[in-house]
């Protein structure tokens, strides 16, 4: 059975985004963009909620900074867009998904052959598959900078979701990824 892996950034206070809605603190080097491609090599199908993937298609398609392999990569995977308001998902290989179908579009994709699907960013999302159960892994990069504010990284879940710490990464830079299991 595949896995579900979920993949968030966030600032060591705990927030995705600035208030202002900004994602512009990251600290990506060589060593983050050969860890992007390792990663990518063990997936064969993305997932993004609206914002995340307005984000995403917004960037990618026209891409021409930055590492070659993660943009041919994020331009040519399959990729699911959850959202109940877009209309359209034009973004290369991209399959709209309503909301209230994600559960079971998830669950039948993780029973195909295949490599692993990625969740990227996308909180709010990440936060109601791991409360039915379907995230596998909970992937969670903090980079070395405090916001003062933000957007909470979870603060949609309902409850209280226990994890085991799996393994962490140290990068150069003062990343680190933390890498958790449903307990």
């Amino acid at each position: 059975m595949r896995k579900l892996i979920s993949f968030t950034g966030i600032s060591l206070d705990g927030y995705y985004k600035r208030t202002s809605g900004e994602f512009d603190f990251p600290h990506v080097d060589e060593e983050f963009f050969d860890f992007s491609n390792r990663q990518d090599a063990y997936l064969d199908a993305l997932v993004f909620g609206r914002e995340t993937y307005e984000h995403m298609a917004a960037h990618w398609p026209n891409a021409t900074e930055g590492d070659p392999e993660i943009i041919d990569f994020m331009n040519g995977v399959p990729k699911l867009a959850v959202s109940d308001t877009l209309e359209r998902a034009d973004w290369n290989n991209t399959t709209l998904v309503r909301r209230d179908d994600i559960a079971g579009t998830i669950k039948d994709l993780k029973q195909q052959p295949g490599k692993e699907i990625a969740l990227f960013g996308s909180v709010q999302l990440t936060a109601s598959l791991l409360e039915l159960g379907l995230v596998d892994e909970l992937r969670v990069i903090v980079f070395p900078v405090l916001l003062g504010e933000g957007v909470s990284a979870f603060s949609t879940l309902s409850g209280q979701v226990q994890l085991e710490l799996w393994r962490t990464t140290t990068f150069r830079s003062g990343n680190v990824l933390l890498v958790y299991r449903p307990a």
